[in-house]
Parts: structure tokens; sequence; C-alpha cells
């Protein structure tokens, strides 16, 4: 075998559509863009959003911040970042936590200002801990245990 002997294999390879080559062609006068209208003209396509007279999509609906999330969610929210209950209880050698301890142990990533303790899980040790927010249950759960809750300013 040699090099000008190699071939693709067959139909792997398609011919592209010669366009306005004549009637016989099939692809000849209009070149297979029907007739009339904004896409059988040369550079005129029609726009995505066209929507022929109708009032457009994006025209439509309102321009309000917190829309995208819906009508009752504000549009700067706060996002905090959780930790739970039982997660403190890993932290075996304080009597506090605070930010930086739930940093230092990998609970909370370098960039998340924000911390809010959720439920899930057990502690089973008196702990004081500092945090933004803390949910109901949470709240219970550490001051069931014996420890202490201290809410930091945002």
């Amino acid at each position: 075998m040699r090099l000008n002997e190699l071939s693709p294999a067959p139909s792997s390879r398609k011919s592209r559509k010669r366009l306005g080559r004549g009637t016989g062609s099939g692809y000849g006068k209009t070149s297979g863009r029907g007739h009339k209208g904004a896409l059988s003209r040369s550079g005129a396509k029609a726009h995505l959003a066209h929507e022929g007279g109708q009032m457009p999509l994006q025209r439509r609906l309102p321009r309000l911040k917190g829309m995208a999330r819906g009508p009752h969610t504000p549009a700067h929210p706060i996002v905090y970042a959780p930790v739970n209950v039982g997660e403190l209880a890993k932290l075996d050698d304080r009597d506090e936590i605070g930010v930086e301890e739930l940093r230092s142990a990998g609970l909370v990533g370098k960039k998340e200002v924000l911390v809010k303790i959720l439920g899930d899980g057990e502690i089973g040790r008196a702990v004081t801990v500092r945090a933004h927010a803390f949910s109901k249950m949470a709240k219970e759960k550490i001051e069931a245990a014996g420890g202490g809750v201290e809410i930091l300013e945002r």
C-alpha cells in the first residue's frame, strides 16, 4: 500500500452543497433559501428575538433586580456558610468556637464571611459558639448541652 492509494472509507465524506449552479442541481435559482422574506435575502438574517410584530419577550418581562429569583426574593440576599451542630462536636479540644476556629478546621471556606450554625447532628458537651446566625434547633441543642450562644454582628 502506498500513500497515493489511500482513500477515505466509502460514504464517510459528504460533498458540499453547490448552490446556484442551475435548476438541474436542485439548488439553483433561489439556492435552497425559498422565495421572499428576510432569510432569502443576502446579508439580512432574521434576528433571533424577532417575533414579527408581537412584543418581544425581553420587552414583556419586568426589569426589576429581584425578579430573577422570584417575586418575593431580595435582590441581594444574605448568604451564610452553613455549619451543622454535629460538625462542632469534631472540634474536641476547644471550649469556645468562633469563626476563625471553624476556618482553621476547614468547616468554613476562606472567602465565606458570614457563618450560620444549623441544627443537624448532636453535640455532647458544653461549648460556647460564636457565629453570625443560628437556627432555632441549633440554639436549642447547644443550650441543652450546657453551652452558650453568641451572635456576632454582620
